[in-house]
């Protein structure tokens, strides 16, 4: 019943906030101009400093709406019964679904990052996230499972049991699995905007959905947009770096342990699930940060990262040429951090 109220509570705010930014999105042109909402159980934002040409405010802000709630109730959500995904997951096993192809694109990315992380990203962990109490399904308590109550949820995941003909635009599952793409789906979206932008000709910009976020060009006064980078402490946020797009378009995505966890007999456990072993991560990586040319990648790499761990998220970053900002535990005292190559340049302001 909470999720079900915070979702009628978002969608009251929406409706008033785009009354409210109608008249923001008819700024000065070299102003920025802002449109904020909510979607996908989360917040966005976004920022755009050249009105598009072709399209009126209330046409953009309509068409924003359009699209984001085609993307969330309409494709993604596992809280909507109607969505295409919980469809896909109440759908029969070895039986074909026919799938939109944003579905078919998301999937198809999911299970490539899936293989290059060596299963540490899965869009099917669902039923070890729910068991360890970071599901939809509210806990009476946290208390950590049997070993036997993993190995059960265990049998239910694996991202190989999803089989993708694009061609036929078909999806088939070998064994009876819960979809959840909460791990990639904000950057799709966020994707979905910037090329809804692009195709309207607007130069300069900076999207953001529950994080994960899209920036082109520049801010007024050619100055570069400027993303902080949050210290990875369950207390009041705080920068811990801040770097500069450049007037590149990058997308922007991080995740970390350390808002939603819970505590037993001292132990700490964390919601990042590792699917191979069924239990939550237990490493010094606190945070990952990724820019890639995709928020849809980035934001799935963030995750797959702070599974790895930081040994192996180095390793792959470096082997891939990845643009990431790993913070880790170094002691008791404070945090350390490794940034590829790839990212260092956009640290700097020049």
């Amino acid at each position: 019943m909470r999720e079900i109220l915070q979702r009628h509570s978002f969608s009251i705010a929406f409706l008033v906030l785009v009354l409210g930014y109608v008249i923001l999105f008819t700024g000065n042109k070299g102003e920025i101009q802002r449109l904020d909402g909510f979607t996908m159980g989360t917040s966005y934002q976004i920022q755009i400093v050249d009105m598009p040409r072709l399209r009126s405010s209330e046409e953009v802000i309509a068409d924003v709406s359009e699209l984001l709630n085609n993307l969330d109730t309409g494709i993604f959500s596992t809280y909507a019964a109607n969505s295409e995904l919980s469809r896909l997951n109440r759908h029969g096993i070895n039986d074909p679904f026919l799938a939109s192809q944003q579905m078919i694109e998301v999937l198809l990315l999911a299970q490539s990052i899936s293989e290059q992380t060596q299963g540490a990203f899965d869009v099917t962990v669902g039923p070890l996230v729910n068991l360890w109490g970071f599901g939809p399904v509210i806990q009476a308590s946290d208390s950590v499972p049997a070993q036997s109550s993993i190995d059960e949820a265990l049998a239910s995941v694996g991202y190989r049991a999803l089989s993708i003909n694009a061609s036929r635009s078909e999806i088939t599952k070998s064994k009876d699995v819960y979809v959840d793409l909460s791990a990639i789906a904000k950057g799709y979206a966020v994707d979905e905007l910037a090329e809804y932008f692009d195709q309207l000709g607007v130069e300069n910009y900076f999207l953001e959905i529950g994080g994960e976020l899209k920036i082109k060009g520049l801010k007024p006064g050619d100055e570069s947009w400027i993303p902080a980078i949050e210290t990875p402490v369950d207390t009041t946020s705080q920068i811990y770096d801040i770097f500069f797009s450049r007037g590149e378009e990058i997308a922007v995505a991080g995740s970390g342990d350390y808002r939603n966890y819970f505590e037993q007999d001292g132990v700490r456990y964390s919601h990042e699930i590792d699917p191979r072993t069924g239990r939550p991560i237990s490493h010094s990586l606190a945070a990952a940060y990724v820019i890639d040319a995709s928020a849809a990648r980035a934001d799935a790499m963030a995750t797959a990262y702070m599974v790895l761990g930081l040994d192996a998220s180095r390793d792959l970053a470096d082997q891939q040429g990845q643009a990431a900002y790993f913070i880790y535990k170094a002691d008791e005292s404070g945090f350390s951090d490794y940034v590829t190559e790839e990212f260092a340049v956009y640290l700097d302001t020049n």
